[in-house]
């Protein structure tokens, strides 16, 4: 009796290779930037960026959806601030490391950064031949911070002092400084206020201890330092 003829079954097709690259959601209010940062990043064998926003509150939703491995983003957001993007970060997502990228002087905002949450510091600047090295290290739960910057650190560490030629700006707490420079840009209490969800009385309060630690005597004076500091230091 013949033998019925067996059909070979097709065989499953092959799972597609798991994506390993390290997923990068970036957050920056400069559309341009943000496309020369993700063009850098791309070419990247284990990076992709996995996203872009231009402010805080987008940016939060975005980490909720896209579940990246890092964040870029820069101090100064589209209608938000920076800093309190990575305190929400910290709260929201604590194991989230993120990546300060911005043209915002180092000296002043890295330290300023790593207290409100951010891993590393790269001045703008520096992201062409910097970026790379950057996000690896941070990935790896490392501080990043250029050379000089790194040196003035454990400088003061080790001598448990700042240096005399600092800014009086650094000495600013954070929530004092983004009062500061919101007053540098001729923002009237009411609108800081706002701006910061605090009431009229705390801005006020701060408005006083930025006065006497910057040695100001009066309103007209803070708002000239503020001004000046502001147009020196601030991208626009």
């Amino acid at each position: 009796m013949a033998q019925k003829k067996q059909t070979p079954s097709n065989p499953a097709p092959p799972a597609p290779p798991k994506d390993t690259r390290k997923r990068v959601l970036l957050v920056d209010d400069h559309a341009v930037v943000r496309f020369g940062i993700a063009q850098l990043i791309n070419r990247q064998p284990d990076l992709v960026v996995c996203g872009e926003e231009e402010d805080a509150s987008k940016a939060l939703t975005a980490i909720e959806k896209l579940k990246p491995d890092l964040v870029i983003a820069d101090i100064s957001l589209k209608d938000s601030s920076g800093l309190e993007l990575m305190r929400n970060i910290k709260a929201q997502s604590p194991g989230l490391p993120v990546l300060v990228v911005s043209a915002h002087e180092e000296t002043i905002y890295a330290e300023i950064a790593f207290r409100a949450g951010a891993l590393g510091y790269l001045m703008k600047e520096a992201v062409l031949d910097k970026i790379p090295t950057a996000i690896r290290r941070v990935l790896a739960g490392n501080i990043y911070v250029s050379d000089e910057q790194a040196a003035r650190m454990l400088q003061q560490q080790v001598r448990g002092q700042t240096d005399v030629n600092e800014s009086p700006v650094k000495g600013l707490s954070d929530r004092e400084l983004e009062v500061f420079q919101l007053i540098g840009r001729w923002k009237k209490t009411k609108e800081i206020a706002a701006e910061l969800h605090l009431s009229v009385k705390t801005i006020e309060y701060y408005r006083e201890q930025i006065k006497r630690k910057l040695n100001l005597k009066d309103a007209g004076e803070l708002t000239q330092y503020a001004t000046a500091w502001v147009q020196r230091e601030t991208p626009s």
